[in-house]
């Protein structure tokens, strides 16, 4: 009896500690998905800033329409799945919505966890890169996106480039999907009757001030992606703390029911005891 209210304690302290490392998990990913979301709305800010920019600079009269570029011909897909794991299915979710654009479209994934479930796929990602684990690593990270996607565009690998990204609405993931290049600058078409004085070409400084805005969206799209993962981790620890508790309330019962056979197995056997004794009298 005492070897079996031994292995019930030790069942509930696992039990504890494992609550203590889900706690802890849940207290991460929701401060990094506070933050991340701080983060949006000031890269938000930053993208507006450089959108009035370009809308200043471009007159009224100037029209440059994009090119229409034919359907799934040099398709890019910028792609943001889990970094870790513990977050539910998130990535597969996300490889899902994606699954008949990839037999043309040419993907860059983001996320080392993706990574190992699309791998599992059959799906090998033409660039892939890890998600940095905080959100001051983002922008170094939006830069090298910006650099492999450019580095494509020039030896003809794409010329066109839609992002797809988890967001979190009411306790839900939404796949969200929309296009970042070739950049439309007839949408920034200016309303002033006056151009600003300018210091450089105009030609060099809408492509400055458009690979500014594209860096831009690229930081944003992450930060979205970074702050459903930590959400979907949050949902996910959530649960997990949910069933802990109620395994642990199994247990304790158990415990106090473990406790009483064992009390009560010592009084039968006390009153066995005493019963022998006054026999032997």
């Amino acid at each position: 009896m005492t070897e079996r209210l031994a292995d019930v304690s030790e069942r509930i302290e696992g039990i504890r500690q494992l609550g203590a490392v889900v706690n802890a998990m849940k207290g991460i990913a929701a401060a990094r998905s506070r933050d991340a979301r701080k983060h949006i709305k000031a890269v938000d800010g930053y993208a507006s800033t450089i959108a009035n920019a370009m809308r200043s600079t471009l007159s009224p009269e100037e029209h440059r329409p994009t090119t229409k570029i034919p359907a799934n011909t040099g398709k890019g897909l910028l792609v943001f799945c889990a970094e870790q794991g513990f977050a539910g299915a998130f990535s597969e979710h996300v490889l899902e919505k994606i699954a008949e654009d990839l037999k043309k479209a040419t993907l860059f994934l983001i996320g080392t966890r993706g990574l190992s479930i699309a791998r599992t796929r059959g799906i090998y990602p033409f660039w892939s890169t890890a998600m940095p684990s905080h959100t001051p690593g983002i922008p170094k990270m939006a830069d090298n996106i910006t650099k492999a996607i450019y580095g494509s565009v020039e030896v003809g690998k794409i010329d066109s480039l839609d992002v797809i990204y988890s967001t979190w609405h009411s306790g839900r993931p939404e796949i969200v999907r929309h296009s970042l290049f070739p950049i439309d600058l007839t949408e920034f078409a200016s309303h002033a009757s006056r151009p600003p004085m300018m210091q450089l070409p105009k030609a060099a400084l809408l492509d400055s001030l458009s690979a500014d805005y594209f860096h831009a969206l690229v930081c944003k799209s992450c930060l979205h992606a970074f702050a459903a993962e930590n959400e979907a981790r949050l949902e996910a620890m959530s649960a997990a703390a949910s069933q802990i508790e109620r395994e642990l309330d199994l247990f304790q019962a158990r415990l106090r029911q473990v406790r009483q056979e064992e009390i009560t197995a010592e009084i039968i056997e006390l009153g066995t005891g005493t019963a022998s004794a006054h026999h032997k009298k």
